[in-house]
């Protein structure tokens, strides 16, 4: 069932293991789709492991950790018309790849296709899964599944030109919640984003993580997408919400403090979103505060 419309980009930083985990995963797809592993300054040996045991893999060797932005860098070199993220801790399961791409072809509308999640080793469905499957914008009769407000990058395919077009991840949020800014970009040019829930993406997390690093990435980067994308109301209010629910300690205090030294920045390349994608943003925002999966704790 070899298929060449899709691409798998894979970043990866010293964790050696887990990368070579997932290039056997993906070698053993039926799809046998070309993949690209940027190893973002990596100390651990990773780049040396990947060509010894995957040589039909491109590695791309930056020299530093350019963090999601190895991924921008990765879909310079793809030829394909689809692009499949995964991270170095999950692995597209057989046949996901070639739906995605079915769906794509089908809907031209249509930016990108999100997999269900499955956490391995118990087998059971990530916390988003529920969110994403109930997401309450509305959906055009056409759109094969949920509308998306944003889409995780580690169980997404994209239209590859769509993303090259809309300038794919900024190189200031690094890392942690990057995908919600470019998702806004892909809505405001007019496509479509959605979930299908007969597509799977296994995630086995990685235990080499800093979970405190990360949700100061996150809180941050909320903020710096709610500044640079959001009418001034919206922004004030999503500003203060997570003023009151973030936890109270050094880490949520770098966050907003890093955000707030960026505002120059910010309102340089403040790009308010056209009044149709805010109204989707706006209708996320219950769940958003409910969710279970979205808590900034670690």
């Amino acid at each position: 069932m070899t298929d060449t419309r899709t691409t798998v980009v894979v970043i990866t930083h010293n964790r050696r293991d887990e990368i070579l985990r997932t290039l056997d995963r993906l070698a053993e797809l039926p799809e046998k789709p070309p993949v690209i592993v940027t190893d973002n300054g990596s100390t651990d040996g990773t780049s040396a492991a990947v060509a010894r045991h995957h040589p039909e893999v491109r590695l791309l060797r930056p020299g530093r950790n350019l963090g999601a932005v190895g991924r921008n860098l990765a879909v310079r070199a793809v030829r394909t018309p689809y692009v499949a993220f995964c991270d170095d801790d999950s692995w597209w399961a057989p046949g996901s790849l070639a739906g995605a791409a079915d769906l794509l072809d089908r809907h031209p509308a249509l930016a990108s296709v999100t997999a269900r999640i499955v956490v391995e080793p118990d087998g059971t469905e990530d916390p988003i899964v529920k969110e994403l499957r109930d997401s309450p914008i509305p959906q055009p009769a056409w759109l094969p599944g949920p509308a998306l407000g944003s889409f995780l990058a580690a169980a997404t395919v994209l239209r590859t030109d769509a993303f090259r077009t809309a300038g794919g991840f900024h190189p200031r949020l690094w890392l942690g919640g990057e995908e919600e800014l470019l998702a806004a970009d892909l809505a405001a040019n007019g496509w479509w984003l959605t979930y299908a829930d007969q597509l799977t993406v296994h995630h086995c997390p990685s235990a080499a993580r800093d979970a405190t690093l990360r949700r100061q990435h996150g809180i941050r980067n909320t903020l710096w997408f709610t500044w640079l994308r959001r009418p001034t109301g919206p922004a004030l209010r999503r500003t203060l919400e997570l003023a009151r629910t973030v936890p109270r300690d050094q880490a949520s205090l770098r966050a907003f403090a890093e955000a707030a030294a960026a505002l120059p920045w910010v309102l340089r390349e403040r790009r308010v979103v056209p009044p149709e994608v805010e109204s989707r943003l706006r209708l996320l925002e219950p769940a958003q505060r409910a969710s279970k999966a979205r808590r900034y704790t670690g």
